[in-house]
């Protein structure tokens, strides 16, 4: 549009240069004419009335020469006469003549001097005058002078209403034009390169034919038919990356890609679509002032580990429709086609009512922190207890109506948030494979016992046929805690539940990402681009680097807190080392996230200040792994630590500070191929087979 929009001004600009330059001779071969036809005009009156004055004039019979004055002064565009003596002494002047015409003796003086008649156009209170004098005689001799004054001002008048006709036809001539240059640049060459375009991105993401790109619109000819030679090279190498990941689908030491995920999923689901239903939403749609739209990927745990997997395989992906310009971007069913810049899967957006925002409630103030073992009391209502289950209810009924003519339709639930929609859908589709895999701790069964909706959430939960945790001791504390608190068969031998005559697996599965090797757009060797740091302020050349959701179970209060007693201990480090604590706000509209978000910048603030040296200041936080996370599990070459433990969290910062260079490589290689050998694309399809194996 900036291009379009740079063409038209320069046209218009052109086209209006072009206008103004003919007003302008217009206005000027205008003013000339008419100000001609009044030099003529005034001439030949003041002839005519010379004949009557000059016979009194040289009587000097002044009563007679005002009576001749005052009979003509007021016809048509007359202003006024005056009569001067051969002084150039003003003797007779109509009575209302302006003073600024009677006035111009000097005038009178020089056409008597000459003997030749003059004029010239006077500004006064009455607008603008054209002033005429002509000499009087007496014989050969000039005894006078006779002034005629005309009014002008209908000239100006007329040149202004030129320069208006010439102001709307420019206006009118600019629309017009506009209009037809921008639907030929539009019809000429952005509508073919949108074509064009759209076709180039097909060929992409492997939809289009290369018979197409090489019969495009010969106004791309070119363009097309190197298009065509690239788009070529593209097929054979996903034809050649499809074949190496069906001969390596069962070799259990080739690494995981979206290529191997994607023929895993053709070999084991044989075409059937997978449906994810989750609480947060892969992509947001917000409004950005009155008109502009805006899409953005959440800051979620959840989303970075399935969007790549559901851009692998495809498929469906229910969630809440969060965003202001969510219902826009979306159908009337609430689908969208995303990634919105390539998309390759459905999101289908459920939209909640304000009365049942209870769920999110529920799901955050209560099951959060009660599955965290937080220092945080969980808070139980009933009111957001009766919204969690209408909304589990919503969520049940939308996918109900997806699924309605799929044949054993895989569907993944996951998070807390919906523990009674396994059992929802089960109960009226029982050929459906449903896996809940559950993102955070699970409680010891004490713990658990204290939620009043204990019984329905496990009930719920059960109705899955695999349910999936991070780690082997979660799964451990869930087999204990139905045991405990509800009638099922617990067997600990095959880790299942048997309830109601359903079967429910219970499984590890350490979730991971999509690890990139650096393989990333931009990822280069060398030295890394210290822009950024520079543009934020930090100079160290050592620096420490936080990344976490603003959650206060994620220990960011204990990170300051064993920050400071780093610098205690170790001065050393000061205006040598810096922190830099990223932590996107989560749950903002919680009142008890909202307290912790102002606690941890008041606290911010009080380290800053005690360790702040001029330019230099401690960024608070630590990129310390927790002994109590799954990770720790599984990255063996992390530093673990009690997060609730600030002594012990500053040394083991001291030490990876102190570590050798050769040890860091040793363990971040250690722990790079621990993600790259169980990334997020292995973690769903060992979920994926768990749940399609069981028949």
């Amino acid at each position: 549009m900036r291009q379009i929009a740079l063409i038209v001004s320069i046209a218009v600009i052109s086209v209006g240069v072009v206008v103004l330059a003919f007003t302008f001779f217009q206005v000027q071969d205008e003013r000339a004419t008419l100000v001609a036809d009044l030099q003529y005009r005034t001439h030949l009156l003041a002839d005519g009335l010379k004949e009557s004055i000059e016979p009194s004039f040289a009587n000097y019979s002044t009563s007679t020469l005002q009576g001749i004055v005052d009979r003509f002064a007021n016809r048509e565009r007359l202003v006024g006469l005056a009569l001067y003596d051969s002084e150039a002494n003003l003797i007779v002047a109509s009575e209302d003549l302006p003073s600024q015409a009677g006035a111009r003796a000097s005038l009178a003086a020089r056409v008597m001097d000459q003997d030749e008649v003059a004029g010239e156009f006077v500004n006064t209170e009455r607008g603008s005058t054209y002033l005429f004098v002509e000499p009087l005689h007496q014989g050969e001799r000039v005894i006078g002078a006779f002034a005629v004054v005309q009014n002008a001002g209908y000239i100006d008048e007329a040149v202004a209403d030129i320069w208006r006709e010439s102001a709307v036809r420019i206006l009118v001539q600019v629309v017009v034009f506009s209009m037809i240059v921008i639907a030929l640049i539009w019809w000429l060459f952005f509508r073919r390169l949108r074509a064009f375009a759209d076709l180039v991105r097909s060929v992409r993401q492997g939809r289009g034919t290369l018979v197409e790109a090489e019969g495009a619109d010969t106004f791309f000819f070119p363009l097309a038919s190197e298009i065509s030679k690239l788009s070529s090279s593209l097929r054979q190498a996903r034809s050649a990356a499809s074949e190496e990941a069906r001969m390596r689908l069962e070799k259990l030491d080739s690494p995981w890609t979206a290529e191997r995920l994607q023929e895993f999923i053709k070999a084991h689901l044989r075409g059937r679509p997978i449906y994810v239903v989750s609480s947060r939403e892969p992509y947001v749609h917000e409004k950005v002032g009155r008109k502009e739209v805006k899409w953005s990927v959440p800051a979620s745990g959840l989303v970075t580990a399935l969007e790549p997997v559901m851009a692998a395989c495809g498929g469906t992906w229910l969630a809440h429709g969060s965003g202001s310009a969510d219902k826009q971007t979306a159908d009337a069913s609430g689908k969208l086609r995303v990634p919105p810049d390539d998309p390759k899967y459905t999101l289908k957006r459920v939209w909640l009512s304000r009365e049942e925002a209870g769920h999110s409630r529920f799901s955050n103030e209560a099951l959060w922190p009660l599955a965290h073992m937080a220092h945080t009391r969980p808070v139980f209502r009933d009111e957001d207890w009766h919204a969690y289950r209408r909304v589990n209810g919503k969520f049940a009924r939308e996918l109900l109506k997806e699924i309605k003519t799929i044949q054993r339709p895989l569907i993944l639930v996951q998070d807390f948030h919906f523990t009674l929609l396994p059992a929802m859908i089960k109960a009226s589709r029982p050929d459906a494979q449903v896996a809940l895999f559950w993102h955070i701790p699970w409680p010891s069964a004490e713990l658990f016992s204290i939620c009043p909706s204990r019984r329905e959430i496990l009930e719920g939960m059960l109705g899955a046929d695999v349910i999936g945790f991070h780690t082997q001791q979660y799964c451990n504390n869930f087999m204990d805690t139905v045991a405990k608190l509800i009638e099922a068969r617990v067997d600990l031998e095959h880790f299942s539940i048997t309830r109601a005559g359903h079967v429910a697996h219970i499984k590890p599965f350490p979730i991971s990402i999509a690890f990139t090797d650096g393989e990333e757009e931009g990822a280069q060797g060398g030295e890394p681009d210290k822009a950024v740091l520079r543009e934020l302020g930090i100079r160290t050349d050592l620096v420490g680097l936080g990344v976490d959701r603003l959650d206060y179970t994620k220990g960011i209060l204990e990170r300051f807190k064993a920050l400071e007693f780093l610098f205690d201990l170790h001065p050393e480090y000061l205006e040598k080392f810096t922190f830099l604590q990223i932590a996107p706000v989560s749950r903002g509209t919680l009142k008890k996230y909202q307290e912790y978000s102002e606690e941890v910048t008041a606290e911010a603030e009080r380290v800053n200040a005690r360790f702040g040296r001029g330019g230099w200041r401690p960024e608070a936080g630590v990129l310390i792994l927790s002994q109590m996370t799954g990770a720790s599990r599984e990255l063996k070459g992390a530093i673990a630590i009690n997060p609730y433990s600030a002594e012990e969290t500053a040394e083991a910062l001291h030490e990876a500070l102190q570590m050798p260079k050769t040890e860091q490589h040793r363990r971040m290689k250690a722990m790079r191929d621990a993600v790259k050998n169980y990334n997020v694309y292995r973690w769903s399809a060992e979920l994926i087979k768990a749940v399609s194996s069981l028949g």
